[in-house]
């Protein structure tokens, strides 16, 4: 593990120091390794008497303090979970969206890919007891968009969370689960065997709370920053006037994010949220195709990696090439480009995203298809 990783867990176990503090923290000193250092009379303005004192030992006892074995205990869990990595905002594959939000966590425990957070992904949020066309929308939706390339980004919730990471494995595509737990926990319990397929399936469990941190009610709220923070859009499935659901809207708009909302009944009080949303200016949708055609305006911006190239000629990587090669000149299927090009649908359908994005295919009625660009 990187030293400065290593800071960061110290930091992260001072009494007091929560997301919020530590970002705050890291913007004025400019890393964990230069607050861990300071003198905690510097930092009395900072951080609160037992954060300073905790500090203060650690710095004349940096092997046998408190702090230290606390953080410590952290390392040799680390060490015996291999599966589990650590991002902080200095690692270069820390995912670029989330580092353009106000405050980012300063640090992500992450079970799975980390390549899968820097992949374009929809959030989809809702109600936590659904009605029955909450639950086929949220399977469907999410099902739809990850056959296209999208990761579905949730909280491993009931209801609707639940849901949609079950669509999107439906086709074998990429889901993100973001926990409210630290991510040696599953929560809630019965979801445990769906965390281990979205890993299994390239996904990702993604944490920002310490180890053993237990589902406080306030965790929630928080998370669901990281949530919208990482997708380039978030979808309302379906939501009453008070739901956290709310929140996570909120907070994409505030991330200048796209919120979608589907409508409902106005008899159901679950479709109310919804329709607030629409109100204020949320996209109204009734097909997950209404997402897709919306989503070259928003995700040009996100990341260099999906974003359409400005250049005379294409710059692709390999599989992207490879896909290109085995699209020929004529339009082609999704089954049969999987086939011709021996790779999986959910990554195949994310280098279709991209190169359609930078202008080398197309989809039609037939299928899809090379542009002039690709053949210049």
């Amino acid at each position: 593990m990187e030293e400065h990783h290593f800071s960061h867990l110290l930091l992260q176990r001072l009494p007091g120091a929560g997301a919020a503090k530590r970002a705050r923290l890291l913007e004025h000193f400019g890393s964990a390794g230069a607050v861990i250092e300071a003198s905690p009379d510097v930092l009395k303005g900072w951080l609160d008497p037992e954060a300073c004192a905790a500090l203060g030992d650690y710095q004349r006892n940096p092997s046998g303090c408190a702090l230290a074995r606390s953080a410590r205990k952290d390392l040799d869990w680390l060490a015996e979970h291999p599966e589990v990595q650590v991002l902080s905002l200095e690692d270069e594959n820390y995912p670029p969206l989330l580092r353009e939000i106000r405050r980012a966590p300063p640090l992500l425990f992450v079970r799975g890919s980390v390549t899968a957070l820097s992949m374009p992904q929809i959030a989809m949020v809702g109600s936590r007891n659904p009605s029955t066309g909450g639950r086929d929308n949220a399977r469907q939706f999410a099902a739809f968009l990850a056959g296209r390339g999208f990761a579905i980004t949730s909280g491993l919730a009931m209801g609707v969370d639940g849901f949609a990471h079950a669509g999107a494995l439906d086709v074998e595509g990429v889901t993100i689960g973001v926990v409210g737990t630290g991510i040696d926990r599953v929560y809630p319990a019965r979801h445990r065997q769906l965390a281990e397929e979205i890993v299994a399936n390239g996904g990702a469990i993604v944490s920002e709370f310490p180890l053993r941190a237990s589902p406080q009610p306030s965790n929630f709220p928080q998370r669901n920053r990281i949530i919208s923070g990482l997708s380039g859009g978030t979808l309302v499935v379906e939501a009453a006037l008070k739901s956290g659901s709310l929140i996570t809207a909120r907070y994409a708009l505030q991330q200048n994010r796209e919120v979608f909302a589907i409508p409902g009944s106005i008899h159901n009080p679950l479709a109310r949220g919804c329709h607030r949303l629409i109100r204020e200016g949320a996209t109204l949708v009734e097909t997950a195709r209404d997402i897709v055609e919306q989503l070259g305006g928003y995700l040009g911006y996100q990341s260099d990696l999906f974003s359409a190239s400005s250049e005379a000629s294409l710059e692709l990587t390999d599989k992207e090439q490879r896909v290109l090669e085995a699209l020929g000149h004529d339009p082609r299927d999704l089954d049969s480009l999987a086939d011709d090009s021996d790779l999986e649908v959910g990554e195949l359908s994310a280098l279709l995203i991209g190169l359609q994005l930078k202008g080398a295919i197309t989809e039609t009625a037939a299928g899809f298809e090379r542009t002039a660009l690709a053949n210049s």
